[in-house]
Formats: structure tokens, C-alpha cells, sequence
């Protein structure tokens, strides 16, 4: 999201440099589209998202990732499909996570602290969202121009929309854009991260992170990686 002055290119390049995202495994700024580089690959079929969710899904990491001169958009890069996979996977299911209770509201420091699993998390998320859309604007989210998008997503993450169920608003933003930005940095084997795009963008060489050799050779120039994937190396 593009907000007090950060533009989405330094964002996505600072918040990468400080997180684990890019070995393993924002918000735009809602303007004009710029046309993706080269041909759109194929989408793969969804295993978890329902058709209203697949559109909320799609519009949302568009509008968080657009295209431009650089990466293509969050559908091309297959962010959407990142998220389905891990959805529709053991972390959606909730397998690693303790759910027996007590549910009471935590501080930030101690995580997590719902009774839902990420997919339920998820699919009610995106279910009250589209209900405050059609309240608000009288359509659903992929149908609202970028700036009723942008105002909806501030909305969430800055907690001044609420939804009629008491799930917390902001906890939904906030995994919602942990898994976007998981999506673009993420190794390629998992669904995002198409074409190493995100890599690529901020100079990641992949699995094989080894900078030694190259301190000398790059100093005081720009490093430049062919970036090297899980299924590189397979």
C-alpha cells in the first residue's frame, strides 16, 4: 500500500531484506496498471477457494502487487495461488496449531489467539469483508475502483472497519498480508513467486545463498543473480 511517501518498490525491497520469507517458505498503491512483461502463465485450479473467494482473493493481490515495468501483477506472480495451496495444505488446516482454548484477547507480543484455524480465518475474513463491500458500496471487492479498494484495505489494517461478527478485522489484514508478501518472496515451489519475480526484484539468489565469492567482485556495483530455485536443483 502506498502510504506516507513509501513507495511500493523500496517497501517490498526493505521488508524482504529483514525476513526469512525469501529463503523459505504490499501493499500497492491502487493506480493505474502498467501491462505485465510478457504473456500470462497459465492459472492452476483452486483447491480451497470457492469462485467469490477466488475473486476476492485475485483482486486483492492485484491491487496489492499491479503490474508494472518491473514485476508482473499478483495473479501472474501466482500470490493467489500461494495462498490456496497453504489453505488448502496442513498450516489451513490448522495441524500445528494448539486450538482447546482459553480464548481471551491476548497482547500483540503473545500471537496468535483465535479460536480458527487459518482457513477459517480465511473464509470468514473474506465472507464479512465482501458483507461490509455490499453494504458500503453496493458491490463486492473485486468490483470496487482502486480507490474503494485502497480504502477498504486501509480500512482492515487500520482497525476502522469492524466486522458484525467480532472477528478482528485487523488480525484478518494482517495474516492476509503476511501470506501476499510469503507469496512474492517465497521459493517458487510452493505456487508464488512465479519466474522468480520477487527474487529478481530485490536481487535474491535463491536457494543457494552463498555471497562469499562475490564480495569482491560486486563491490561497489550492483549484484546481479540468476536466481536458483528448489526445482532448480531437483
Amino acid at each position: 500500500m502506498k502510504d506516507e511517501g513509501v513507495n511500493r518498490r523500496s517497501f517490498l525491497k526493505t521488508a524482504v531484506a529483514g525476513s526469512a520469507v525469501a529463503a523459505g517458505s504490499v501493499v500497492g498503491s491502487g493506480t493505474a496498471e502498467a501491462q505485465p512483461r510478457g504473456a500470462a502463465a497459465p492459472q492452476p485450479g483452486y483447491a480451497f477457494f470457492n469462485p467469490e473467494e477466488a475473486a476476492f482473493i485475485e483482486a486483492v493481490v492485484d491491487h496489492m502487487i499491479p503490474a508494472d515495468e518491473l514485476t508482473p501483477k499478483g495473479t501472474d506472480v501466482g500470490i493467489n495461488i500461494y495462498i490456496d495451496r497453504a489453505l488448502a495444505g496442513g498450516w489451513g488446516k490448522g495441524d500445528r496449531m494448539y486450538v482447546q482454548g482459553p480464548w481471551k484477547v491476548g497482547h500483540p507480543n503473545q500471537g496468535y489467539q483465535l479460536p480458527f484455524t487459518p482457513a477459517e480465518l480465511y473464509r470468514a475474513g473474506i465472507e464479512q469483508t465482501g458483507a461490509y463491500c455490499r453494504q458500503t458500496y453496493g458491490k463486492p471487492f473485486d468490483r470496487l475502483s482502486a480507490a474503494e479498494k485502497q480504502d477498504v484495505l486501509t480500512g482492515l489494517r487500520d482497525g476502522k472497519i469492524t466486522f458484525a461478527s467480532g472477528l478482528p478485522a485487523r488480525t484478518f489484514f494482517g495474516q492476509l498480508y503476511q501470506n501476499v508478501m510469503e507469496g512474492m518472496f517465497s521459493d517458487p515451489i510452493h505456487g508464488g513467486n512465479r519466474d522468480k519475480a520477487g527474487w529478481k526484484l530485490v536481487g535474491f539468489p535463491g536457494v543457494i545463498a552463498v555471497h562469499r565469492e562475490n564480495v569482491a567482485k560486486f563491490r561497489n556495483r550492483k549484484y546481479v543473480a540468476d536466481p536458483k530455485s528448489i526445482p532448480d536443483l531437483s
